[in-house]
């Protein structure tokens, strides 16, 4: 049995799910896990969790708010030095045999301190290891967004990236890269078509962003908002994970942010996306232009489009859904014999 101790990034539930998808697969290992917010309370309906303030990402009308995220992560950098010295506590008083990270700043930093190998197990950082063909006048934003990464997220000793979309690998850096890897509750269910279609937004959106909803010509079924009432064809439904998933796998398509874990969600069940990513968040940017550029389906700017994009989009629908299904969209079986490698020889290469 191996002692893992594992950070996960807090904001929203998608590094969670994805750390609970390990941990419950490898039960015979003992995990302790170091998250805050939205990530801790998920996690520790399961695992033993240790709360411990974290760099958070703070979203306003379908966008970051920059001085509200600036001023959020002044606060952490300024009690930085107290958090690192908990979390060598923690590495002291649980003795891990090895430690993991999901896009989580602290412990890969005291892991090195201390000598422990660390895994990095996430998708942001497909950003700063491969090479992307954005459009131009996305290159400053791309650049910077991968410095930040750089500067803040590389101090793992090797990374494990997963990604529905695989691009051509430039880093130096010992990386591997593997398709997503799906929660259980996602695999038990066998997918089917639908008329219905789904739409869902994890941070909040522009009221309008209803009105476009409402111009759709099928019922759509809503998550995100928590609400439980019909308006017109929109039926708003609160958060319930077997609803949500029964809603998905049997939905024509799917209209939603630009989050991987949604995305990659809805390609395994087969199903096109509609993308609308956050503003000023590369990272749902990107996956949002590969949806698009593999023929998956489309992305747009904004949540005010125009009266054409519905048509559009629901023209195309059989050619998303052959290109879907000429992918591979389940990497578990390739992820979990990594991380038994990991787990075992304290290396994935």
């Amino acid at each position: 049995m191996a002692k893992i101790l594992y950070g996960v990034q807090g904001s929203g539930h998608g590094h969670a799910i994805r750390a609970l998808t390990v941990a419950r697969k490898f039960t015979q290992h003992d995990f302790l896990f170091i998250s805050f917010g939205a990530g801790a309370a998920l996690l520790r309906r399961e695992f033993p969790v240790v709360e411990l303030p974290g760099s958070d990402t703070i979203y306003r009308s379908h966008q970051i708010d920059v001085l509200a995220t600036f001023l959020d992560n002044l606060r952490y950098w300024t009690g930085l030095g107290a958090v690192k010295r908990r979390a060598l506590e923690i590495m002291e008083q649980f003795q891990p045999d090895v430690a993991m990270a999901d896009y989580e700043f602290l412990l890969p930093r005291v892991a090195r301190q201390v000598g422990l190998p660390c895994l990095s197990l996430d998708h942001q950082h497909i950003i700063p290891f491969c090479r992307h063909p954005v459009p131009a006048g996305r290159l400053p934003e791309y650049w910077t967004t991968a410095a930040v990464i750089r500067l803040l997220f590389n101090a793992a000793s090797q990374y494990l990236v997963i990604s529905f979309f695989q691009p051509p690998v430039a880093s130096r850096l010992p990386v591997k890269i593997a398709p997503p890897l799906l929660r259980d509750s996602v695999l038990a269910l066998t997918p089917a078509p639908g008329e219905h279609v789904l739409a869902y937004q994890g941070h909040p959106t522009f009221p309008e962003f209803f009105d476009f909803l409402k111009t759709i010509p099928r019922p759509v079924v809503v998550y995100g908002f928590d609400r439980d009432d019909t308006k017109a064809n929109l039926t708003f439904r609160k958060k319930s994970e077997e609803g949500f998933l029964h809603d998905l796998s049997t939905c024509a398509y799917v209209v939603c942010g630009g989050g991987h874990t949604m995305i990659s969600e809805a390609l395994y069940y087969g199903k096109p996306v509609l993308s609308f990513p956050i503003k000023n968040a590369f990272e749902q940017y990107v996956n949002a232009f590969y949806l698009e550029r593999l023929g998956y389906g489309r992305h747009h700017p904004e949540l005010r489009p125009g009266p054409d994009l519905i048509p559009a989009f629901e023209a195309r629908l059989e050619e998303f859904q052959s290109n879907i299904r000429e992918a591979r969209f389940y990497g578990n079986p390739e992820v979990f014999a990594l991380l038994e490698r990991y787990f075992r020889e304290h290396s994935l290469f």
